[in-house]
């Protein structure tokens, strides 16, 4: 776990940092010792008490988008369609919490995030590989891991992950955590659909999903596209 830590503050990747740190799976690090990383469940449960987040605000081509991060990562990104009702999304999540609007000279790292972020929406640039601060059931994570293998442009069906997660009995909890998924587009739960090739839900709402599948498709060499 020092090692992984370690990792992350040096700026590798997620998956890297866990697999590179001695970890055998993604869900050992998520299922025994990832509430150390962040915020611990008791005060995930207490409204975020005591913890310090910071959080900003940028237009981009799904409309708004807010951004929150603790000290130890990304913990909330969500979308709608104006600054009030996201402020008011991070305020009910954590109500206890102190929230502070970010300055560059407070948390230069938020704002970099959230320039690659729009970058990568809007112009098609990488998706930024940021550490997470997410709280989730042992399952919840286990999905939203597997979903950060999900490459632009591919699509799987919700029965799909649930097999690739060795519960293929699971279809409906895996919904259930891709609608509960915390940080849109960092974990890519756009591209699980249902196993008709219709869209199914999106928290965020289907049109800003179809805009999403359509930009990723877009992007593909024309020789993948065609197949």
């Amino acid at each position: 776990m020092r090692k992984f830590k370690r990792s992350l503050k040096e700026g590798e990747g997620v998956t890297e940092a866990i697999y590179s740190s001695g970890y055998g799976s993604i869900s050992r690090v998520y299922g025994e010792a990832t509430r150390n990383i962040g915020m611990t469940p008791k005060t995930y449960r207490a409204g975020g008490k005591g913890e310090i987040i910071h959080y900003a605000c940028r237009e981009t081509a799904l409309g708004h988008m807010i951004m929150a991060a603790t000290d130890k990562g990304v913990c909330s990104v969500q979308f709608g369609d104006n600054q009030d009702s996201l402020l008011t999304l991070i305020f009910d999540e954590f109500p206890e919490a102190q929230l502070v609007l970010s300055a560059a000279q407070d948390a230069p790292e938020l704002d970099n995030w959230m320039l690659a972020l729009d970058q990568h929406i809007s112009q098609g640039a990488p998706r930024p590989d940021v550490p997470l601060d997410i709280r989730g059931t042992a399952f919840q994570i286990k999905v939203w891991q597997f979903l950060l293998s999900i490459k632009e442009g591919d699509v799987m069906s919700y029965s799909e992950v649930a097999e690739h997660i060795d519960s293929p009995k699971a279809v409906r909890a895996v919904g259930t955590a891709c609608g509960k998924n915390p940080v849109g587009i960092l974990i890519p739960c756009h591209r699980v659909l249902r196993s008709d090739g219709s869209l199914g839900g999106y928290r965020w709402g289907l049109e800003r999903k179809r805009t999403l599948l359509d930009m990723e498709r877009a992007l593909l060499p024309k020789s993948a596209s065609k197949s």
